[in-house]
Parts: C-alpha cells; sequence; structure tokens
C-alpha cells in the first residue's frame, strides 16, 4: 500500500482528513508548516504528499524529492495564483474544476494529473465541503493507477491574492454582487464581507438572496 502524507491547513477539511484515514492505513496528516520539513518527509519517506489546501511555501528540497500534488480550483493554465475562489466568483462564473498539478517551482505551474468539475453555487464553506469529497476521490483514483502528468496547454491567467480590503462593500450597486461577496468568504479563517461607519465594523455571513433584498447575519464590531 502506497505511503501518503496529507498536508491541509484549512480547518474545512478535517472531513476528508477523517475520510482518508479510513481508506489509508499508512497515513500521516500534517496541518502547519512547522511539520513539513526535509527530516519529517524523509522519515516517512511517503510516496505521495498531496496538499488539498496549503498557504505555505513548499520547500524545494522536498518537492524535488518526492511526488508532491496540489489541487487548485481553477481549470489551469487558467486561474494560477491566488485567491481563485473568490477570484472565479466576482468574475460571474459558477462552476470550475479541480485541478491536480505536480509541485515545481513556478506557482501553479506544474504538469497536470486530472481534473474533475466543481459546482461554485452557496457558501465559500459549502463550496470547499464539496471540493474535500472530490479531492479525495481523484487522490483514491491517482494512488490506484499510475497517472504520468501531462503539461499544460494553453494561455495563462494569474489571479492575485486577495486583500481583506478587497472584502468591503461600498461600494457595491448590485444585489447579486454583493450577495456574490458575502458568500465567497462565508467560511472559518476568511475576512469576511464588510462595511464600515466612523466608529463601527458590520460583517455579513449566511446571506439569502431574494428579489428586492439581501437577509444575512451581522456582526458589529467596534473598529
Amino acid at each position: 500500500m502506497a505511503r501518503v502524507i496529507l498536508a491541509n491547513s484549512n480547518p474545512v477539511h478535517r472531513v476528508v482528513e477523517k475520510n482518508i484515514i479510513e481508506i489509508f492505513y499508512d497515513i500521516k496528516i500534517i496541518n502547519s508548516k512547522e511539520e513539513l520539513t526535509p527530516e519529517f518527509i524523509d522519515l516517512i519517506n511517503p510516496d505521495f504528499i498531496f496538499f488539498i489546501h496549503w498557504s505555505y511555501i513548499i520547500p524545494e528540497v522536498i518537492y524535488k524529492n518526492y511526488t508532491c500534488v496540489v489541487f487548485h480550483m481553477t481549470d489551469l493554465p487558467f486561474g494560477r495564483g491566488g485567491s481563485p475562489l473568490q477570484n472565479l466568483i466576482v468574475r460571474g462564473f459558477t462552476e470550475t474544476v479541480i485541478t491536480a498539478i505536480r509541485v515545481e517551482a513556478g506557482i501553479d505551474t506544474g504538469d497536470i494529473y486530472l481534473k474533475k468539475p466543481l459546482s461554485l453555487l452557496g457558501t465559500a464553506e459549502e463550496i470547499f465541503l464539496r471540493a474535500g469529497q472530490i479531492m479525495l476521490e481523484m487522490i483514491k483514483q491517482i494512488i490506484a493507477q499510475p497517472i504520468v502528468p501531462v503539461p499544460q496547454q494553453g494561455e495563462s491567467v494569474v489571479f492575485k491574492r486577495r486583500k481583506q480590503e478587497d472584502s468591503n462593500i461600498s461600494e457595491i450597486e448590485k444585489l447579486s454582487k454583493v450577495y456574490d461577496y458575502i458568500r465567497m468568504l462565508d467560511a472559518e479563517n476568511y475576512p469576511k464581507a464588510f462595511l464600515e461607519s466612523k466608529y463601527l465594523k458590520f460583517e455579513f455571513s449566511r446571506a439569502t438572496l431574494k428579489s428586492d433584498c439581501i437577509i444575512a447575519d451581522v456582526t458589529i464590531t467596534k473598529r
């Protein structure tokens, strides 16, 4: 049986961790960059290292010596770079694919193992949960049958990582756009869509879009 390391920095994918442990007994889970050291990797000597959601730099000594596979939520080479979910939704996309690629020096430039479709409807957390189940099936497929990754084809489009100030909805006119901003950031550890007054900050979650309004939860804090 393959020796596997699963790297995940997103709490929403704890479900994937639980499910994959039930499938592969010889597996190690890491959740922080401090655990991803050459010494630890050499000790495990994995056949695969899968990065299902990882916000840190992967050391060259690791991806040069081990098969490292990262999952990206765009149809690569379209959408290389940061904040893929949010960048897709603000551009009006309602569906995408998850691409599994081999890690190399460039950002999201590695050869492609396979792609699977993903709906972008619902909140960020709901989308991540769906993505987690798809990535689990992709991991099983990559391990079960040898797949030779192929170079990316087509024109690349690079996304910029979104910053917290990009979540400000004060200048958005359309209700549908406001709704998208709220839902695309509605997940644990993500900066919520917000408005600010002179003294207060209003953060929104759990939005429902009606024909003439948005109903949402709001958290009000001092600035």
